[in-house]
């Protein structure tokens, strides 16, 4: 046991000792890691390492077994289902690896979903998903559905839908597993660049060459525990954001 301590004001998202298990399976074995405000923080490991289920204990999807996750100096891991969907619907956003879109709805209605669930106006929510699906160049298919496009275009919906209520925090699991190389790696650079334009922090499961083109920090994850943290030097691109330097 241990006495529950705050989290340093500077992090927007902070976990200590994070215990989780599938079946009696241990995915998760006392990982810690705190992510900064505006930060993109990549999370790496192969197939089963437990990236999924951090990210899942981190946006409140998955009930916190054993140890603490902090938001903004909340305590994610003492909300109760009910608080804690409410705190995904306001303040987070989420990317799965395949795009889960609706059939019956066209693009940007796939992508306004979430503000008209938090009680937006439709026209309102209409002019801000068609505003993301063009930052994501596909905004000449906002009126097409999902069968009618390729697997990259409806993937970049799903990524407009998630960026389109401006969350604080966007948790992208794996986002480019299904696409192509070339399709991964532009979807991935635009994900990443919409974010730091608009301040959002992003925690992201990927592989390692995805993290160092694109995050500030990164850390690996090896049969549900933590490997390292490594420190990214800056990529020399205009409008880039500093890496930090400490853990």
């Amino acid at each position: 046991m241990y006495a529950m301590v705050t989290p340093p004001d500077n992090d927007v998202l902070w976990a200590r000792a994070l215990h989780f298990q599938h079946n009696g399976s241990p995915a998760l074995c006392g990982v810690s890691l705190g992510v900064r405000e505006g930060e993109i923080f990549a999370v790496t490991g192969p197939r089963g390492s437990g990236k999924t289920t951090l990210l899942q204990c981190l946006a409140g999807l998955l009930p916190v077994q054993r140890g603490e996750v902090w938001f903004n100096s909340t305590p994610v891991h003492t909300m109760g289902a009910i608080t804690r969907e409410r705190l995904r619907r306001d303040r987070f956003g989420w990317i799965d690896p395949v795009p889960l879109l609706l059939p019956e709805l066209n693009a940007w209605e796939n992508a306004a979903l979430p503000l008209m669930l938090r009680g937006t106006s439709r026209r309102r929510a209409k002019t801000s998903a068609l505003e993301w699906l063009e930052r994501l160049d596909v905004g000449d298919r906002a009126r097409k559905r999902p069968y009618e496009l390729p697997q990259a275009d409806r993937q970049r919906i799903a990524v407009a839908r998630a960026l389109a209520s401006c969350p604080t925090v966007l948790f992208a699991d794996e986002p480019t597993a299904s696409l192509h190389r070339a399709d991964a790696g532009q979807v991935l650079r635009t994900l990443t660049a919409a974010a730091r334009s608009h301040g959002i922090t992003v925690v992201l499961a990927t592989h390692p060459a995805d993290a160092v083109a694109v995050a500030d920090r990164t850390m690996s994850l090896l049969d549900g525990r933590q490997v390292r943290t490594v420190h990214l030097p800056p990529v020399p691109e205009e409008g880039r954001a500093p890496c930090s330097l400490s853990v």
